[in-house]
C-alpha cells in the first residue's frame, strides 16, 4: 500500500509481530523473563497508540525430550506412547502492553512472570526440562489508535495475529535463579506442615530442607 493509499478513507493498519529474543530480568521484583519483540506495519499509516493483549502458551510437541525430561512430565503427558494425544498446548501467561506512537515499526518489550509453582501445569513442565529451548506461541488481540486530529479511528488488532518465540530453558533457570537460587517449591497440607515442624523441633534440626534430609535418609536406610 502506497502513502498515498493509506490516506484513503477505510485504510487500516496491518500489524505484524515477531520476538527477536528472551533474556532474563535479573532486577525484577519477582522471576521475570523479557521478551524483546517487534510489531511491524506496512501500510504507512500512522499509529498513534497501540493497547495490545499477548495470550502466551507453550507448544511441547515442538520440541525433543530427552528420558529424564521424558520421566518427569509422566503425570502431564503420559509415557511417550501416548503423546499424540494427550501433549496439548499449555497457558503459561497473559500479558498486556501499551506502545507509543509509531509509523512503520516499533520494537518493545513483554515482561513475561516465570515461578517454580509446579502445581501449575506450565511451571511443572518448565521445572521438568534440563536444556534446549521452550516453544511459545504468542496470540494478540487489542486496539490499534489511528487517524488524524479530530477524527481517531479505533480499529481491533485481529485474533489470527501471532507469532512464535524461542525461550531458551537456562534464560528461564535464570531468571528464577535470580530470586531462588538452587531452591524448589514444594506445597504440603498444613497437618503435614506441622508434623514435620513437630519433627524439626525434636531435633533441633535448623531448616526444613534439613528435616527432610533426615527423613529422606532414614527412608533410604
Amino acid at each position: 500500500m502506497s502513502a498515498s493509499d493509506a490516506a484513503l478513507p477505510g485504510a487500516t493498519v496491518d500489524l505484524d509481530f515477531s520476538c527477536d529474543e528472551a533474556v532474563a530480568d535479573r532486577y525484577a521484583a519477582s522471576p521475570t523473563v523479557v521478551l524483546r519483540m517487534r510489531a511491524r506495519d506496512a501500510s504507512g499509516l500512522r499509529v498513534h497508540a497501540l493497547a495490545l493483549r499477548c495470550q502466551v502458551r507453550i507448544e511441547p510437541v515442538r520440541r525433543p525430550y530427552n528420558d529424564g525430561e521424558a520421566t518427569k512430565v509422566v503425570d502431564l503427558f503420559g509415557t511417550r506412547g501416548r503423546w499424540g494425544a494427550t501433549m496439548q498446548p499449555l497457558q503459561l501467561a497473559f500479558l498486556s502492553q501499551v506502545l507509543p506512537g509509531f509509523t512503520g515499526e516499533c520494537t518493545f518489550d513483554l515482561a513475561l512472570p516465570v515461578s517454580y509453582d509446579v502445581d501449575v501445569a506450565a511451571h511443572k513442565y518448565l521445572a521438568a526440562l534440563e536444556d534446549g529451548v521452550v516453544p511459545l506461541l504468542l496470540l494478540f488481540s487489542g486496539q490499534v489508535f489511528t487517524g488524524t486530529a479530530g477524527a481517531i479511528a479505533v480499529q481491533p488488532v485481529p485474533w489470527h495475529k501471532e507469532t512464535t518465540a524461542r525461550l531458551p530453558v537456562a534464560v528461564w533457570r535464570e531468571a528464577v535463579d535470580a530470586h531462588f537460587p538452587g531452591q524448589a517449591w514444594l506445597r504440603v497440607d498444613r497437618e503435614t506442615f506441622n508434623r514435620l515442624s513437630v519433627y524439626r523441633g525434636r531435633l533441633g534440626l535448623t531448616s526444613f530442607d534439613a528435616a527432610l534430609d533426615r527423613l529422606l535418609g532414614e527412608a533410604e536406610r
